[in-house]
């Protein structure tokens, strides 16, 4: 619907999904948090002198150090253990992933800035609930930031010690051999530190923004729990689907080219590991298999997002109907009122489908938007039309995070997991055995 649609709905609700006014200030604690973790990787572009250090260490890190790294240590004289037959792969993958993280992070800071990129900027507007689960999430982030950063760059790092220190005199050197070889493998080790950082931020980021749409849908489904009006039902949809779109808007061309990239990049590396001539193991390829799992873990943290927000959003048009059922049933027992039948039952109960069901086969899942009970019902607050009206609403509207029209759901999921999964799992299988 237009704006002008939504002003209509906005003048007839009863405003009882605005709070108290609540926001999380520019000075407050989760702010800083996050500012702290972009000053920490550099991407702070708040003014020239910042956003001028940002680029040449990006330029730095992502590009002039893999390049010099590669043409100068490709070591083709060197035995086979210390040979890099796929590092041209692997350097150019990390380079370009974060060149695409870094790309969008600059465009989404200069455009929207921090609060309004992460909707800090209309949080008022939501319960208290959701401000403080969104809270936490926030504390989360950069958490779930290290718990994938670093397990990469320790193992990028084991192998790098043990590459300079093992190579002895087939590696080049400057001056002194020890102290050469030291501060390359910093150096090196700081560049994938650096990449990793940069594109797993953007999904997190992205994880983060998708958590604070489902939790703002969890709390949408406890109106079908409660009187409410139908225009007011409407206008939180309105402003939950237009925020979603927006999201679709913004990481539409990261999420697709992060998706054209990490499929061409694993099947180039199935085709350079099935080559006669390749000699595939733990020493030669063993970062090759590293920056797939980085690149593949980066790609489904975003597809797993949007496609449990998708999912989310269109669980709600199953919880309207199953709404519009139990008033429509429970407007026929209150007429019937004199009949054994509907004496012994109360419409305003919640009532599971079979008592009798085990608990241990009740689905993981099930949630307010995913659940098998009945609703309390208000019908005599909401006729039938406009409950029918409000469910044709949500069957023709359906909300989710799209790409370029293509819905992120689950069946996207499973299909880009089984294609990325089996190019991994071959992969890692040249490399370590695995099968």
């Amino acid at each position: 619907m237009e704006e002008g649609e939504t002003g209509i709905l906005l003048h007839n609700s009863n405003k009882e999904f605005l709070s108290s006014g609540y926001s999380i200030h520019e000075n407050s604690e989760e702010i800083k948090k996050i500012k702290s973790a972009l000053t920490w990787i550099f991407l702070d572009q708040s003014n020239l002198w910042r956003a001028g250090l940002s680029w040449t260490l990006f330029f730095l890190l992502t590009i002039v150090v893999p390049l010099v790294s590669h043409f100068v240590f490709s070591c083709s004289s060197c035995d086979v253990m210390h040979q890099r037959p796929f590092d041209v792969l692997v350097q150019v993958s990390l380079s370009l992933f974060a060149t695409l993280s870094f790309v969008s992070l600059s465009r989404f800071a200069r455009k929207y800035g921090i609060k309004k990129f992460l909707f800090l900027d209309k949080l008022y507007e939501d319960s208290e609930k959701v401000q403080q689960g969104y809270t936490l999430q926030l504390h989360r982030s950069m958490k779930i930031l290290s718990s994938f950063v670093l397990p990469s760059v320790i193992a990028e790092s084991i192998y790098k010690i043990w590459w300079f220190s093992s190579g002895g005199k087939q590696i080049p050197y400057l001056y002194n051999g020890v102290l050469s070889n030291i501060f390359v493998c910093i150096l090196l080790i700081c560049s994938w530190l650096y990449r990793i950082s940069i594109s797993f931020l953007v999904c997190v980021l992205f994880r983060l923004i998708c958590c604070l749409q489902i939790l703002r849908l969890e709390e949408f489904a406890q109106v079908f729990e409660k009187e409410s009006d139908v225009s007011s039902i409407m206008l939180e949809h309105l402003r939950i689907r237009r925020t979603l779109r927006v999201i679709s808007h913004r990481f539409r061309v990261f999420i697709l080219s992060t998706l054209i990239l990490v499929t061409i990049s694993q099947f180039l590396a199935l085709l350079l590991t099935t080559e006669p001539s390749s000699t595939v193991n733990m020493f030669t390829a063993g970062e090759l298999a590293l920056s797939s799992i980085t690149l593949v873990t980066g790609l489904f943290m975003c597809l797993r997002s949007a496609a449990k927000i998708t999912h989310k959003a269109q669980a709600v048009t199953s919880l309207a109907a199953k709404w519009h059922a139990c008033a429509t049933i429970s407007s026929f027992d209150d007429m019937n009122d004199d009949t054994p039948t509907a004496q012994t039952e109360n419409p305003h109960a919640v009532y599971p489908i079979n008592s009798s069901w085990d608990s241990d086969e009740e689905g993981d899942g099930d949630d307010v938007l995913d659940n098998t009970n009945m609703v309390p019902i208000h019908a005599s607050t909401v006729s039938y039309q406009k409950r029918q009206a409000l469910v044709s609403y949500f069957e023709h509207n359906k909300a989710g995070i799209t790409v370029y029209g293509f819905m992120l759901d689950r069946t996207w999921l499973h299909t880009i997991f089984a294609i990325q999964l089996s190019l991994t799992l071959w992969i890692l299988n040249k490399t370590i055995g695995i099968s």
